[in-house]
């Protein structure tokens, strides 16, 4: 198996939840990249957006990606966003496994509705401007996000149930 593992998906696909999991499973450390980022700047990525617009956040998020890749043995949530800017997801394909966690916008109009205003890009939508969104930016985002070496439809799965489905996976993945 390619180390590190970098976690892709959009926002409220379960990453972070689903990474600690499969890096406690597989005795390996996790990162999250937001979380990462944070503290490196110190300050959250909200302020980070505010300050620097999403294109400053972008730039900053690429130069955590590219220091990810020296982790070696370790699980990497990425950010929702991620793969699908720079040269992102080819450097995670080149450096490691990636992971596609797939939910369906419906699925992740319910994940998302509760704390989104924690999240800078949809923290003022209503449910039906949110699940539009999430339609939208998932077409977006797919010709990205399909690019990873696994996927995991993990709609409607608890997070325990999503790592039992990616263990076996990676059973038998080259």
């Amino acid at each position: 198996m390619r180390y590190p593992i970098y976690l892709t998906g959009f926002m409220g696909s379960g990453k972070s939840t689903f990474g600690r999991l499969l890096a406690r499973e597989l005795g390996l450390r996790f990162l999250d990249l937001d979380e990462y980022i944070e503290k490196t700047e110190g300050i959250t990525i909200a302020e980070i957006f505010a300050s620097r617009g999403e294109e400053g956040f972008r730039e900053i998020e690429r130069q955590a990606l590219h220091q990810s890749k020296e982790l070696g043995n370790a699980v990497v949530a990425t950010g929702g966003g991620a793969p699908c800017h720079f040269d992102n997801m080819e450097v995670m394909n080149q450096n490691g496994l990636t992971i596609y966690l797939k939910v369906s916008a419906r699925g992740l109009t319910e994940r998302l509705m509760p704390g989104r205003s924690h999240r800078p890009l949809i923290a003022h939508k209503n449910k039906e401007e949110l699940y539009q969104f999430i339609t939208l930016k998932l077409q977006e985002r797919a010709p990205f996000y399909e690019k990873a070496a696994l996927t995991a439809d993990t709609t409607g799965l608890s997070p325990a149930e999503s790592v039992r489905i990616v263990l076996e996976a990676l059973q038998h993945h080259p």
